[in-house]
């Protein structure tokens, strides 16, 4: 107790009035923007509005008993789930992987980080219509496969291959972003402990295994809880993509919010199925601060 009324009076009013002037204006953003859509959306969420109607009639929670029973919303789920682990998979590997190639002094270093991370800058709308050409049923990837007797699939029809398309396209547009993780978190790991281990005669892959990899553990977590945070909030490529199917193979949890609000006019039960999606998001995060906290500790 005496160390927490010490550390209390560290600080004079002047100061803590000082720290409340700067961050007033970050407040303010976060409260107007963050707080209060939240605020808003659970309180829209106990509601059977259709987004037209003056009247909100109050339902309370039978929009989340509804919810329980949903099968749109179960497959949404699955889909989400299967859509945030392969994401989450691929991202790590080709994310470390080429940071790996990246870190090292080869010529024309620049360029290459430069390109890897073209896709985090171009428009998503964009990079979903130019792969929807390639992985069209009569596209330049059919052409190729045609072309050497493997067959042409039907990529964006199936519902299975439709989610392996989503899934890498999600991975290509963030490789940049990992890229550029993986390799700051590497440029964090002494170069003395590299020099140790090639003195015991460790090989790359063994420098890989028992150092880097070990060593960026807290950021491969990161980059986990991003990679599934994304998908569940996951929209704009699935909608140029795909539009959520065929048969509702790739109708992640944020395009059955579009769907339900603004295709059914559910605005109520969208905002429930949006209110799901932000605690599974939250509980995620959460779950991110924890072990992040521990890890520096």
């Amino acid at each position: 107790m005496r160390f927490r009324s010490r550390s209390r009076e560290r600080y004079s009013r002047t100061e803590v009035l000082t720290a409340v002037a700067c961050l007033a204006p970050a407040l303010v953003v976060i409260g107007l923007f963050v707080v209060y859509p939240l605020v808003a959306t659970g309180l829209l969420s106990l509601t059977d509005w259709d987004g037209i109607s003056p009247d909100k009639p109050f339902v309370g929670l039978d929009n989340y008993r509804k919810l329980a029973g949903d099968a749109d919303f179960r497959n949404s789920m699955v889909v989400t789930l299967l859509y945030g682990v392969g994401v989450s998979v691929l991202s790590v590997v080709t994310g470390l992987g080429a940071a790996a190639l990246l870190n090292k002094a080869i010529r024309g270093r620049a360029v290459y980080r430069t390109a890897f991370f073209l896709p985090v800058v171009t428009s998503s709308i964009a990079a979903a219509a130019v792969w929807k050409y390639l992985f069209g049923a009569s596209g330049p990837v059919n052409a190729g496969l045609s072309a050497v007797g493997l067959g042409a699939p039907n990529w964006l029809g199936d519902p299975h291959l439709a989610l392996l398309c989503l899934t890498l396209l999600t991975v290509w547009k963030q490789l940049g972003l990992n890229t550029v993780l993986y390799l700051t978190a590497m440029q964090t790991i002494p170069t003395s402990v590299y020099e140790a281990a090639a003195l015991d005669g460790a090989g790359p892959f063994q420098t890989m295994r028992r150092i880097t990899f070990p060593l960026l553990a807290p950021m491969t977590f990161f980059v986990v809880v991003q990679a599934l945070v994304a998908t569940f909030q996951g929209f704009d490529l699935v909608y140029q993509l795909t539009s959520g199917g065929p048969l509702g193979g790739t109708e992640v949890v944020g395009f059955l919010v579009y769907r339900t609000a603004f295709v059914t006019g559910q605005f109520g039960y969208g905002a429930t199925i949006a209110y799901a999606g932000f605690a599974l998001v939250f509980g995620l995060t959460w779950v991110q601060w924890r072990l992040g906290g521990r890890a520096e500790a």
